[in-house]
């Protein structure tokens, strides 16, 4: 099978004083190449945000089929996407906004709030050939109990396309506060740790977690959040989650 191809692309708020970079595979395949890219020029007078911005895009590409073997995930769903779930100490909440290929088409979710986490809703949508889910406004303040951060997320969307022989997965999100941004390119399995001030990990932010069974199909899930025992809690929170396998 041909191996996967990943590229990623930070953008960061210029407002800031930050810069902005390119990442991308190098071709023939061996490596990532970096460029810095201008920096894009504020509004005149426009009012300097009270957090950075950031975008994060990651695609995922697998391309070929090697083997004949089909396993059992992209044997029984062709393709699926939903905005995330959560099941930690103090809160339970399912899948939220799934959708499927075979149904349902579309999904749309409300606003669930529960003690220390809600998610804001958001909508989602599954074709034969492309499956996303989109979500919006999430906050967990779970980890303030312990001294921790509080972590937002203004948007996030993940998208899954199928063709023959091959599947692509991406990722984006926006406006993140309370974890700190991931490097570029951003490696599979990033583990982003969550601090009280003095330096106890109270919690794992971990991005870009990819299942690539070797038959062409894809998992991929944005960011798992798992908690530690220092929190007083355990479980795990799961945003933007996607699979799809290629098409007949």
């Amino acid at each position: 099978m041909t191996p996967a191809t990943v590229t990623h692309r930070v953008v960061r708020d210029p407002r800031k004083g930050d810069r902005r970079f390119r990442a991308q595979r190098t071709s023939p395949p061996g490596g990532y190449s970096t460029v810095e890219e201008p920096p894009a020029t504020a509004a005149p007078g426009g009012e300097e945000d009270s957090e950075m911005r950031s975008t994060i895009v990651t695609a995922v590409v697998v391309t070929g089929l090697a083997v004949t073997a089909t396993s059992a995930a992209s044997a029984s769903q062709p393709g699926a996407a939903e905005i995330g779930s959560a099941s930690f100490t103090t809160a339970e909440i399912p899948p939220q906004g799934h959708c499927a290929i075979g149904g349902p088409a579309t999904a749309t979710a409300q606003i669930v709030s529960k003690p220390e986490i809600t998610f804001g809703g958001g909508t989602s949508s599954c074709t034969d050939t492309k499956v996303t889910a989109t979500g919006k406004d999430f906050e967990l303040s779970a980890l303030l109990r312990a001294g921790g951060p509080r972590v937002r997320l203004s948007s996030f969307t993940v998208t899954c396309e199928r063709a023959p022989g091959q599947t692509s997965a991406n990722w984006t999100y926006g406006g993140m506060s309370g974890i700190a941004n991931p490097p570029s390119p951003v490696p599979v399995g990033y583990v982003s740790p969550l601090r009280k001030p003095d330096g106890t990990v109270l919690a794992n932010a971990v991005f870009n977690i990819q299942d690539l069974p070797g038959d062409g199909s894809v998992g991929l899930t944005m960011l798992r959040i798992d908690f530690l025992p220092e929190s007083g809690l355990s479980g795990a929170v799961e945003l933007g989650r996607t699979s799809c396998s290629p098409t007949p």
